[in-house]
């Protein structure tokens, strides 16, 4: 199969979906090229979901500059596309004199950097805020504007509006050349399919160093950062409701203990450097250091209460900052290099690319009937939690399914699974991160059966076929 395009994104991840859906405001013809079977399957779906106030980056790097301006646009983003987000608030804390001085630092970076709101507060005002804060401390930073996102929820809200909005996406689909043909630039696929496009947009994550090789561009290389995590049972989720960070080293933010807008809390993550990119292996260094680091500014955490852990490898860039703009390839792009803060910055970064684009001579048309609003799946969670039986009888009676529970543990109900699958997800990942199901305290143990029938018939893909997050992790072995 061969077709053009205007633009093409390598890369379906947060940054990826966010430049297709600000692209997508235009008269543009645009492809994303994922080599994952679903979106936000590579670094995106490991992500802390941690939207940061603007402080954090060193000055002068891009990092503190699209950090601050990414994080003011997600109350309006989700408003218009329906993906949980809470301005939560941060606090980074202090056991010493130095971090004090070391906070002093931050704080003043930040009002240098704009962001609103930010108090150094001494001990007795930060355990007001946080009473499950270790009494030890001597005082931290508050900054009210961070804030808190489902990472993979906002990564499919983006990029299913930007498909209502005219966007093609293919997916399961390795970029494995880039040539020219005359203007434009030819991608070609795994698959034998054949897309070309006047300018492409390298927003490969992990091997954004590898696609930059196939079209001739150097310069850089990803050291994937690898970032141990672990999340708490449900009925310890009321520990904190800020985000909590230590004083950061220079490699990273710290060891965390994180809220999460689905209710249990997050520590983690770790940060070392690997040169393995599909190493997704917890360790038990990793665990020991992630609570021991927890405990030290929450004591009550406890490793007993861990229902699952995973890993993820952010795609730290060689100089450490993020690798965006024009290329010595007429029309290659990059967006390379993406690591924390980089969900935050995301909507900066689609805004930076466009106008490079422009500078590059793209010309932009809006559209009149452009689609900014996504409609939201309802869920039946927080309507239990709320106690809203008038709203949970709307639903039943508009939709029988609301009423057949398939996810014990968090609630979740077959319409709401079926509405995933209508939204194109037909793995078992892509269910659990777009509606939820198997993230409870038995991950999976209940569900996943009734999951599988119910991608049978919606999809018609055979039992033994369907998978976990693509082709090779099938759930069932059948022999002949």
């Amino acid at each position: 199969m061969k077709k053009n395009f205007d633009i093409l994104i390598i890369g379906a991840g947060v940054v990826g979906a966010a430049v297709a859906r600000e692209l997508s405001r235009y008269k543009l013809r645009i492809a994303v090229i994922e080599k994952e079977e679903d979106v936000s399957f590579g670094t995106s779906k490991a992500n802390s979901g941690i939207i940061h106030a603007g402080f954090h980056s060193q000055p002068g790097t891009l990092k503190l500059k699209l950090e601050a301006e990414g994080n003011r646009r997600f109350d309006e983003l989700s408003a218009e596309l329906g993906f949980p987000f809470e301005r939560r608030g941060e606090l980074m804390v202090a056991f010493s004199d130095d971090e004090l001085q070391i906070l002093h630092k931050y704080y003043q970076r930040g009002v240098q950097n704009g962001i609103e709101g930010m108090e150094l507060l001494g001990r007795e005002r930060t355990l007001e805020l946080e009473p499950n804060l270790n009494p030890d401390i001597l005082g931290s930073l508050h900054s009210p504007t961070a804030g808190i996102v489902g990472p993979y929820e906002y990564c499919f809200a983006l990029i299913e509006n930007a498909k209502t909005n005219g966007v093609e996406v293919f997916l399961d689909s390795k970029v494995e050349k880039i040539s020219r043909r005359d203007s434009c630039l030819e991608c070609v696929s795994s698959k034998g399919v054949s897309l070309t496009g006047k300018f492409v947009i390298n927003a490969a994550g992990l091997f954004s160093d590898e696609i930059a090789k196939l079209a001739g561009v150097d310069g850089f290389r990803i050291i994937p950062r690898k970032g141990e995590e672990y999340l708490l049972d449900r009925r310890v989720g009321g520990l904190v409701r800020r985000v909590i960070f230590p004083v950061p080293s220079e490699k990273s933010k710290g060891l965390l203990v994180i809220p999460t807008v689905d209710g249990p809390v997050m520590v983690g993550p770790t940060a070392v450097d690997i040169e393995d990119k599909t190493d997704f292996s917890t360790t038990r260094s990793g665990l020991e250091a992630v609570f021991k680091n927890a405990q030290k500014m929450v004591p009550a955490i406890r490793a007993t209460d861990i229902i699952t852990s995973f890993v993820g490898l952010r795609p730290a860039a060689t100089g450490g900052d993020f690798i965006i703009g024009k290329t010595s390839v007429k029309g290659f792009i990059n967006a390379a290099g993406i690591q924390s803060p980089g969900l935050t910055a995301s909507p900066a970064i689609a805004e930076m690319i466009k106008d490079i684009l422009v500078a590059e001579g793209l010309e932009l048309k809006k559209k009149d009937n452009f689609q900014a609003v996504r409609k939201a799946v309802p869920k039946i969670r927080p309507l239990v939690e709320q106690r809203d039986y008038k709203m949970i009888e709307k639903l039943i009676a508009k939709d029988k399914n609301y009423s057949k529970l398939v996810c014990r543990c968090e609630n979740i109900t077959e319409a709401e699974i079926i509405a995933a699958i209508r939204s194109g997800h037909s793995t078992l990942d892509g269910i659990k991160f777009s509606a939820r199901a198997c993230t409870g305290r038995c991950q999976g143990g209940f569900c996943t059966s009734r999951i599988l029938d119910i991608i049978h018939r919606e999809t018609g893909i055979p039992i033994e076929k369907i998978s976990k997050k693509g082709k090779g992790s099938e759930v069932l072995l059948f022999k002949k």
